[in-house]
Order: structure tokens, then C-alpha cells, then sequence
């Protein structure tokens, strides 16, 4: 007999650093009777902040699952980091969850990061709750935090409820009920700002019941459409319950799907037990899954690695159920039993909705290398293994027995290194960060090579290339003007697979995104042609096209936010025009300066170790990866890992064919 079916609501909890996401996680918890004491982000006891170096720091680094439970509503509850050197944790959340919970601090108001966060909700429309949290604290603002919220986050909000005392210890929310004629008649003309017939009927005199005004509400949150917003204190637990209430009437919980369609899935989390065991974190969207089920599991082919895996689950415990419950459509189970499992993996067909990059690539790289000589292969084991659980920090091997490792940020190396000798044992060198350029083709070139029918033949295979520019954001694109089926199946994937690994070093090192690349010749001979042959030669062909192309090196940027003191501008914006930063924006206060633009990522630290002695210490710094820029002036060139293919002699010398 089947398990019935329960409603399961997946969320999120987002933030910038400090606004009190891990604290308000923790009361969450509590207050439903999920955890039996409150934990604390000083004294490290959080529920969800489980890691040493979590605990140590007070923030979070890897993204966790919590389940409570409202009636007959299961919440999974999904924190993620706040930092935004950990932003990939971020991207990863979303794309398996049905709402979220934005937090934001009353003191420190609408902060980079918090802006960050709700463009991106606001374009995936996914149903989102704001909580301002800290109300009870010193500086704590109601009206001019909701007018900053309209300005500069969305306009479509609607106030919940609002606080007595606030700014001291004493603060207390009181909730809106639209039993109450004066919150109802503000809620409505809330909605009414988007909802043309709602506006008719306020227009008319006639403000919809309190039945019909909260379904309204609940239909424009669940479409993306309105954002409430409640106030309160996670370490007080004021406004909370509001907030639960709000969760469980105005989230839409995952839609329930057929049991017997095929099972579809993202691995969104990947944890390593002491003896390197893997547990990956899968979110359902359609179908069931059980124990002992053998599962083909997917991945993007960005990096010309194999593309799908296969394994059999040997364990499997949906988030907040029994332990024999399968796993359905809306839930997060913790599976065991695949070893090759990487974040990202998808399982079935690509997932409904908005499958591509909310956030900008790492924009750092830097080499790392073992203190002991010794440890090189460790060291690449253990940063191998950290990709699995963050495939975005692109490790590299070089020759030399470094490692090249892609960042957001310091932190993140901090951590990184700290990792590498607690969880692996291996004690690292990191080399100073510099920045990760991209190359993008300017012209269009084409290049062949066929087999040399006189005998003269290096490779038993004909491959010819076409490389043009592609449209923004498009990666790499692969096509074919050859007659289908002209080459066996897996020459043809021995070419395209090549392609994409080549491209990841172009002509001055760096990787090349955003082109087309397009096969117009092919050949082979009999059974003397192997796929090892195009796999050979595509690099060179390949690399002629693209010298015949041309290309230009992009260079990676920050979007940053600067506060400052009012007497101190002119001196901070000289050293940001010196360091080839862009000035978008500025906006005087009472007492300083909002500055915003955009700075060369290899320039930001630079600035940042400037800017005390500039603002004497009193001014506030954010910034986040942006779109890339062209470089100005002579591009920076890369080492290359290998032969080049362009030197032809040095190539084929490398492949032992002359």
C-alpha cells in the first residue's frame, strides 16, 4: 500500500551577511517544535551551520536542509550562505526551490547583496516573503526601510503589520488582520497597484472582503507579483509566528505530479563522509524514487567531461520523513550508492523553468600548490573532490604539480585552504589571486586538414571548422553543414566533445565562450579510422579557425557599492577613476555618500586596501561579480596546460606523430 502523498514546500532563506538568516532559521525550527533549543551563531550551535569551519567563523559556507512542519504542510528549509564569495551555493538553491524568505535587517536597511538577491527572485518570479528582522535593536527603521524597499528593491509590497517601540528591547510586531477595515483597505490598495480590475472597484467605493482580498493576495505572491512584508526579531521571536502564517497560506507548495511519470531530478547539495563516501541532496519534480533503484544521473558537458553516469541508490531518507517513505514528486531525499555524483547532476530530462546561470562565473583564479612536494597528487585529489560539492571552482591541473582553482573571492580561499588541512590532511600554498579573462571571437575563420590519400597522412581523418561569434551569454555553440550521418556516431561526439575541452585555452590562454563553432568537412577510412584520430586532430583544425577569426580578451568586473563620509568623496572617486573603475551613480545623505559603478575584478583589492586611509576607516565597501568588459590595451596572456596546437611541429611532437 502506497505512503499518501504529502503537500511539501521547499524554501529558501536569503540574505546579505549579518541580516540574521541563520538566527532566524534557528527560531523557525524552534518555534515549530523541530529542534528542542535554540542554537547560536556566536556560540556555534546552530542546527544548520554544522561544519568546524562554520561554527569557528559564524557564517555560512555550505547550503543545508531543515524540515519543520505547519499542520499538514512538510517545509523543507534550505539556508544558504549569505557571503557572496559563496554565491554558487546560492545559484544552486534556487533552482530546486518554491519560494523564499528574504531577509533584511531593520538597522543596516536594503544592503548589495539583498539587491542582488531580489533582481534575481523578481526574474525567475519566484513567490517571496520579505522578513525584517532585528527590529528590537538600536537604529531599527520601519517607514524609511519600507521606502527604501519601494526605491530600490520593488514597489509591489505590501506591509504585513508594523512594530511598537521599535529600536529597543521592548519592540513588539503587531500583526494586520484584514478583519481590521484600515489594513484591509491598505492591502488593497497595495494590490491594486498591479491588478487593473481591483483598482476599478477601489475606484468605485467597493474594498473586497477579507475572504476574497486574502485569496488575491495569496494569488499575486504565488505568481511573483506582490512581496509582503513582515517585521520582527529572530532572537526575540517576535513576529515569527506571523511569518509561519504567512509561509503556509502564501507559498504555493510544490504541485503534486504522477507517481508513474518518469522520475526528473537536480543533485542540488554533495556531502563526504570521514572516509570520503558521498551523499548527494536530490530535489523531485516529478515521479518516485525508492531504494535499491538504478538511476542514470546527467551532467552539462561544459568541460567535455562524460555526460551521464549511472549507480544504483543503496540509501535513501527523504528530509523529514520516516526512514522507509519513498521519495516524491516535491521532496528532498539524501541518497547514497553514487560515487561519481557532482552537484549539478540532473536526473530524467532537464527540469521545468529557468535552467541557466543566475549569477556571474568566478571572476578569480588562483594556483595552488603543496607545502610538501610530495602531496601534489593528494592535493589534486582532495581539490578534485571539493569540485564535486562546488563544480564551479574549475580545477585545473598544471604542469609542476600545482592546481588551478577558480574564486569569488578571498574568503573563499580562506576557507578553501582551511578545508584542504582539516577535512584532507594536505597542508597548501595559494599563489596571489589574479583575474579569470574570457575570449570571444571577433571575425569568423575556417580551417581544414583531410587525409593524405598519397600516404603522407598523420591522422586517418578529415575535419574541417568554422568558428563565428555568438550572441551574449550563449557559451559555446556546436553545429554541423556536413550530410547527417556523414561520420559515425562516435567520431562525430570525438569532434564536438574536443571542441568544447580545446576552447577552454584560446589564443592567449584564456577561455573562449560565446562563439560558434561549426563542422563543414569530414572523412574516414574504413576500419582505419578511430575516434582517437578526431579527437587529435580537431585541435589543430579547430585552432587555425580561431587564429583565422580573431580574438578579443574580455576582462571580468565588479558591480560595487561604496558609502562614505560626505567630506571624503572627491578623493575616493580619483582613486577609483585611477584604477579604471566606473562611477554610475552617486546620492548625498545627511552625513555620506552613496557611490555605485562597476571596477575591474583585478583592481578591487587594490581599492579596498586604499580605502581606509581615503575615508578614515568610516566607510562601508560591497561588491559582487558583474558582466565582463573588453580589456583595454594589450591583453594579458595565459600559460597554456600542453602543446599548443597552433605551433603544428610542437604538436604533433606532443602526440608522439613525428
Amino acid at each position: 500500500m502506497r505512503t499518501p502523498q504529502h503537500r511539501t514546500l521547499n524554501i529558501g532563506i536569503l540574505a546579505h551577511v549579518d541580516a540574521g538568516k541563520t538566527s532566524l532559521t534557528e527560531r523557525l525550527l524552534f518555534d515549530t517544535g523541530a529542534i528542542d533549543r535554540l542554537g547560536s551563531v556566536d556560540a556555534g550551535s546552530t542546527r544548520t551551520d554544522t561544519g568546524e569551519l562554520e561554527r569557528r567563523r559564524g557564517i555560512t559556507i555550505r547550503t543545508a536542509v531543515a524540515p519543520f512542519t505547519l499542520g499538514d504542510l512538510r517545509v523543507n528549509l534550505i539556508d544558504t550562505p549569505g557571503h557572496s564569495d559563496f554565491i554558487a551555493e546560492v545559484e544552486r538553491a534556487l533552482g530546486v526551490l518554491d519560494g523564499a524568505v528574504l531577509v533584511l535587517s531593520a538597522v543596516e536597511g536594503v544592503q548589495a547583496q539583498t539587491r542582488v538577491l531580489m533582481k534575481t527572485l523578481r526574474r525567475l518570479r519566484l513567490p517571496t516573503l520579505v522578513f525584517v528582522n532585528k527590529t528590537d535593536r538600536a537604529g531599527a527603521r520601519e517607514a524609511g526601510l519600507l521606502a527604501d524597499v519601494r526605491h530600490r528593491l520593488t514597489p509591489h509590497i505590501v506591509p504585513m503589520g508594523t512594530v511598537r517601540d521599535l529600536g529597543t528591547p521592548a519592540a513588539r510586531t503587531v500583526p494586520g488582520s484584514l478583519a481590521d477595515p484600515d489594513f484591509r483597505d491598505l492591502v488593497a490598495e497595495a494590490l491594486a497597484e498591479g491588478d487593473d480590475a481591483l483598482l476599478a472597484d477601489l475606484v468605485a467605493g467597493h474594498v473586497p472582503i477579507a475572504r476574497e482580498l486574502a485569496t488575491r493576495l495569496a494569488d499575486r505572491t504565488g505568481r511573483g507579483l506582490a512581496y509582503p512584508v513582515f517585521f520582527g526579531s529572530a532572537l526575540s521571536g517576535q513576529g515569527v509566528d506571523a511569518l509561519l502564517d504567512g509561509i503556509a497560506s502564501l507559498l504555493p507548495p510544490a504541485p503534486a505530479t504522477d507517481r508513474n511519470a518518469g522520475a526528473t531530478g537536480t543533485v542540488f547539495a554533495v556531502e563526504r563522509g570521514t572516509c570520503g563516501e558521498k551523499t548527494a541532496y536530490l530535489r523531485l519534480f516529478a515521479g518516485e524514487l525508492s531504494e535499491r533503484e538504478r538511476i542514470t544521473l546527467r551532467r552539462p558537458e561544459a568541460d567535455g567531461t562524460p555526460g551521464e553516469h549511472t549507480g544504483r541508490i543503496t540509501g535513501l531518507k527523504v528530509v523529514g520523513a520516516p526512514a522507509a517513505e519513498p521519495l516524491t514528486a516535491g521532496g528532498i531525499a539524501r541518497i547514497r550508492g553514487l560515487p561519481r555524483v557532482r552537484v549539478g547532476d540532473r536526473l530524467g530530462p532537464e527540469p521545468h523553468g529557468d535552467t541557466e546561470p543566475h549569477f556571474a562565473p568566478p571572476s578569480l583564479e588562483t594556483v595552488v600548490r603543496p607545502v610538501r612536494p610530495d602531496d601534489a597528487a593528494r592535493l589534486h585529489s582532495a581539490l578534485t573532490a571539493l569540485a564535486d560539492q562546488d563544480p564551479l571552482i574549475g580545477t585545473r591541473a598544471l604542469p609542476g604539480g600545482g592546481t588551478s582553482v577558480l574564486l569569488y573571492g578571498e574568503v573563499q580561499k580562506e576557507i578553501v585552504a582551511a578545508t584542504l588541512s582539516t577535512e584532507f590532511g594536505v597542508d597548501a600554498l595559494f599563489e596571489p589571486s589574479r583575474a579569470v579573462y574570457r575570449e570571444r571571437p571577433t571575425g569568423t575563420g575556417e580551417a581544414y586538414e583531410e587525409i593524405d590519400r598519397h600516404g603522407g597522412h598523420v591522422f586517418w581523418a578529415t575535419v574541417g571548422l568554422r568558428v563565428a561569434p555568438g550572441a551574449p551569454g550563449s557559451g559555446t555553440v556546436f553545429r554541423r553543414d556536413t550530410e547527417l550521418g556523414a561520420l559515425p556516431l562516435a567520431f562525430d561526439r570525438a569532434v564536438e566533445e574536443t571542441v568544447t575541452r580545446t576552447l577552454a585555452q584560446g589564443l592567449h590562454g584564456w577561455q573562449v565562450t560565446d562563439c560558434v563553432v561549426t563542422l563543414t568537412r569530414s572523412g574516414f577510412v574504413g576500419p582505419m579510422s578511430t575516434a582517437a584520430d578526431f579527437r587529435s586532430l580537431t585541435p589543430l583544425v579547430l585552432m587555425r579557425a580561431l587564429a583565422a577569426a580573431g580574438t578579443r580578451v574580455y576582462e571580468p568586473c565588479l558591480d560595487y557599492e561604496l558609502e562614505l563620509p560626505l567630506d571624503t568623496l572627491s578623493a575616493a572617486t580619483a582613486a577609483l577613476a585611477a584604477l579604471g573603475a566606473e562611477i554610475r551613480d552617486t546620492s548625498g545623505g545627511t552625513d555620506s555618500w552613496l557611490v555605485t559603478g562597476v571596477i575591474p575584478a583585478a583592481r578591487a583589492a587594490d581599492f579596498e586596501r586604499r580605502l581606509p586611509a581615503l575615508a578614515r576607516g568610516e566607510a562601508t565597501w560591497w561588491a559582487t561579480p558583474a558582466a565582463d568588459r573588453p580589456h583595454p590595451g594589450e591583453p594579458p596572456a595565459r600559460a597554456r596546460t600542453g602543446a599548443d596546437p597552433l605551433n603544428r611541429a610542437e604538436y604533433l611532437r606532443h602526440l608522439g606523430r613525428v
